[in-house]
């Protein structure tokens, strides 16, 4: 349904100011979440939908539950997409009309950004939000360029830096160049940057960003859909290993499927790319199939397509183990997800995943690309099940201590306070 602008709530959130400053303020906020391309409404397994929608969906509804007002705009990008609509969280979504309503690559989005940050501006000299919150870089650059006219306090969160990217040859290579010098520029133009991960700090550190500027808020996991406690699909062999991702190279399937060689009895459950009928046919998948044939371990791979999002659990939960082996991975959702179920993690000590898994208490971080080493890890989960159940109960824990959406909620609005309690930067601080 449609909705008139609204008032903010009156119910109240603690916000905590930086140190050595006057204590925190308790009232609501008023919060404009800007995520061009990822629309918090777009639901699992449907066109739109990716880890950073997830992401502002949770987190904006997180923060209404906290008791503050969020509007979220993202670009329309539907024919049937109201202007303005209250979601079932109670967050406000604006279908910011530029470009045309349909699906547009990057490419064809960054010259789009002008005419986003202007109608930003115009809605924002009509209701001013208490701060702004920009996902992924081409958010910043619209939510800069209306934010530094009315100083309204902006946090950038990038979700993934184009300069790793660049360096591990993943994600996309459009506009690299001009992507890594934004970056740079919206880093220093924004009040505060909220990071998924330590690394991704020390690397806008490397860029100039100083760590007294920066936060890291990891992303979060919904702790009441993935438990311990709840079906687990039935396997087919003594010991199972599920990995879960996009159908590419740089996921590292090739080396769990080396690492086979040295595990017997054990199956390889690989989750991701196109619907189940059409995985023979994916490029990815014949390479795959056609490697694990030539190290003779072809029929204990499977590699099963799109998982339905209320299937997943009951995946996770059916593994011994659940590996991820990306060479670069900003986030680490499917380890936390796996962290969640009770199952134990091996994963590629990199990005996100090296704060979120603690070798050696919920789970063993390796090298993305050593398939003996890989085993040698594995099979010491195998032999001993009293660690396998400690790795599970462990990683439980931590995924609903610090990982829950309420949790991520109250770390970022203490990121919040200290750019509400900051002097507002200047034009001349970020984009021109």
């Amino acid at each position: 349904m449609t909705t008139p602008r609204h008032k903010p709530r009156s119910s109240t959130c603690v916000v905590d100011a930086p140190r050595n400053s006057s204590p925190g303020t308790v009232k609501p906020l008023t919060i404009s979440m800007v995520s061009e391309h990822a629309n918090p409404l777009a639901r699992e397994g449907e066109y739109g939908f990716d880890e950073q929608s997830r992401h502002v969906a949770e987190l904006s509804a997180a923060l209404v539950r906290a008791g503050n007002n969020v509007t979220v705009y993202t670009r329309r990008d539907r024919e049937d997409a109201p202007e303005r609509m209250v979601s079932e969280a109670g967050y406000t979504v604006v279908h910011v009309p530029v470009g045309p309503p349909s699906y547009l690559p990057t490419d064809e989005i960054l010259p789009l950004m002008g005419g986003f940050g202007s109608f930003l501006e115009a809605e924002w000299e009509i209701a001013r939000p208490d701060i702004v919150h920009a996902h992924f870089w081409m958010s910043g650059i619209a939510t800069q360029l209306a934010a530094r006219i009315l100083a309204v306090p902006t946090v950038q969160t990038f979700h993934a830096l184009g300069v790793m990217e660049h360096r591990f040859n993943v994600g996309t290579t459009s506009h690299s160049p001009n992507r890594i010098r934004l970056e740079q520029l919206i880093a220093r133009g924004a009040t505060r940057v909220v990071a998924t991960s330590t690394e991704e700090v020390f690397e806008l550190a490397h860029q100039g960003l100083p760590r007294s500027r920066t936060s890291v808020v990891p992303c979060g996991v919904d702790v009441s859909r993935f438990t311990p406690h709840g079906p687990a699909e039935k396997r087919a062999m003594t010991h199972r290993l599920v990995m879960v991702g996009s159908l590419t190279p740089n996921e590292g399937y090739e080396t769990a499927i080396d690492a086979l060689v040295h595990l017997p009895h054990t199956e390889l459950v690989i989750g991701g790319g196109p619907p189940a009928p059409d995985v023979a046919a994916h490029a990815e998948a014949r390479r795959l199939y056609a490697r694990a044939d030539k190290v003779g371990v072809r029929d204990r791979v499977h590699i099963i397509g799109k998982v339905r999002p209320e299937k997943l659990p009951a995946l996770l939960r059916s593994a011994d183990a659940v590996v991820s082996l990306p060479w670069y991975e900003p986030i680490g959702l499917i380890p936390l997800e796996a962290m969640a179920c009770g199952t134990p993690v091996v994963a590629a000590a990199t990005g996100g995943v090296r704060d979120t898994v603690v070798d050696g208490i919920t789970g063993y971080l390796v090298s993305s690309r050593n398939p003996v080493r890989l085993a040698d890890t594995i099979r010491q989960l195998f032999d001993d099940e009293v660690r396998r159940a400690g790795f599970g109960v462990a990683g439980a824990d931590r995924a609903r201590a610090r990982y829950s959406w309420d949790r991520v909620a109250v770390d970022t609005l203490s990121a919040y306070g200290w750019c509400v309690a900051a002097p507002p930067r200047t034009a001349r601080a970020g984009m021109h």
